[in-house]
């Protein structure tokens, strides 16, 4: 809350905002030097940017759309509502809770929507006969959060809120069982862990080494090349490509990644992206998607496609990670080691300046004597290199 009050406010309040109503934007905290806090919002305290600023700090949102959850099976909506209304009404759960869960819930769905290809949620849970199936599918479920959520504790928060709306649905008698009433024991997590392990540069090259496809290669680049989720990969779209030649990137519109609207920077695999969006132009049914699925109603291939392509490659590799075959999120987290890496690399360079102008901090030279321009360029530079190195088959 504090770098809100102290660093944020005051910028806000130069700029003509409220600095005690008005929520931040991305774009807004990207172009004030805060970028970086949606991330530190996302992998350590599992909060969006809307979710702190308002949650948290206490401003308010007034931009805020009524909520929808996107599906279109009217009992599931309705078991979903009454489940809200209930914790609020009769559990006396803050506004905030309700809406955490109202989150948690709505990635629930999608994912089991983008799954098995239906958002009847209820429909399985009327007949027992069903419960070995529907365990299993909601089981596909988990292990996608699995791969996509960053710590053990983010994957509890969100099981027991799915594990609670089952159950509620059992109540009401809206089901017969609840599939999830024991899937934490299918799982190792643990509320208190170590960081996520991430790949190191030699075995980024080695799975890299084994691509024998363009579609493999721009999977292997895409995570650890671009720092993507496994589920923005699956659903990468060629409008999403802005081949620009001085700044080539990924563009994300609102509600299409967890930390909002905003932009991936393509240091690396250019042409390889753009060999791709090629290659598939040349079909005459293609829709857009780089990686595209006939099977599948969402048109693109499913986050269980992505993890097991990624396996595989990984497994032909050799390379493995404390014993296991390393996943697509470990390829991910080494596009942030790199970075952070490449930052402090560039913040050593600056020491010398730091000494010779009498500051008390490289950062302070950082800030006060490099545009940001020149900052953007030493940062990109040194993260280009550690990707070059990488991918140097």
């Amino acid at each position: 809350m504090d770098i809100y009050w102290q660093d944020i406010a005051p910028k806000r309040l130069r700029d003509g905002y409220d600095e005690d109503r008005d929520v931040p934007r991305y774009e807004w905290l990207t172009e004030h030097g805060f970028s970086g806090i949606a991330y530190a919002l996302r992998e350590h305290h599992d909060l969006t940017l809307t979710q702190f600023f308002v949650d948290v700090v206490g401003l308010e949102d007034d931009d805020a759309d009524e909520w929808e959850w996107g599906i279109d099976h009217d009992a599931t909506v309705d078991a979903l509502d009454a489940y809200l209304t209930s914790i609020s009404t009769r559990g006396g759960r803050a506004e905030s809770t309700v809406d955490t869960h109202r989150t948690r819930l709505s990635k629930w769905v999608r994912t089991y929507r983008e799954l098995h290809e239906t958002d009847a949620l209820l429909e399985p849970l009327t007949e027992l006969d069903t419960q070995p199936r529907e365990i299993e599918r909601c089981l596909a479920v988990l292990d996608v959060f699995d791969e996509d959520l960053s710590t053990d504790r983010s994957k509890l928060e969100y099981l027991h809120v799915a594990r609670a709306w089952y159950s509620f649905v059992k109540r009401r008698k809206y089901a017969k069982y609840n599939p999830i009433a024991e899937a934490g024991e299918e799982f190792g997590w643990e509320a208190s862990e170590p960081d996520p392990q991430a790949l190191s540069a030699s075995q980024v090259r080695r799975i890299y080494g084994e691509v024998d496809a363009p579609e493999a290669e721009l999977l292997v680049v895409a995570l650890a090349g671009w720092g993507l989720r496994p589920s923005e990969v699956a659903s990468l779209h060629a409008e999403q490509v802005v081949l620009d030649a001085d700044d080539p990137h990924l563009s994300f519109g609102d509600g299409e990644r967890k930390n909002g609207p905003g932009e991936v920077t393509l240091l690396y695999g250019v042409d390889i992206v753009a060999d791709r969006i090629d290659r598939l132009a040349d079909r005459t049914t293609w829709n857009r998607y780089l990686f595209p699925s006939r099977s599948s109603s969402t048109g693109h291939v499913s986050v269980s496609t992505v993890r097991r392509r990624f396996k595989q490659l990984a497994d032909r590799a050799g390379v493995v990670v404390d014993g296991d075959t390393p996943t697509p999120k470990m390829g991910r987290r080494f596009w942030y080691s790199a970075y952070q890496e490449a930052v402090g690399e560039v913040l050593e360079g600056l020491e010398g300046v730091a000494e010779d102008q009498g500051s008390s901090s490289t950062e302070v030279v950082l800030r006060n004597y490099l545009s940001r321009e020149q900052e953007r360029k030493a940062r990109r530079r040194r993260m280009y290199e550690k990707l070059e190195a990488a991918f140097n088959v």
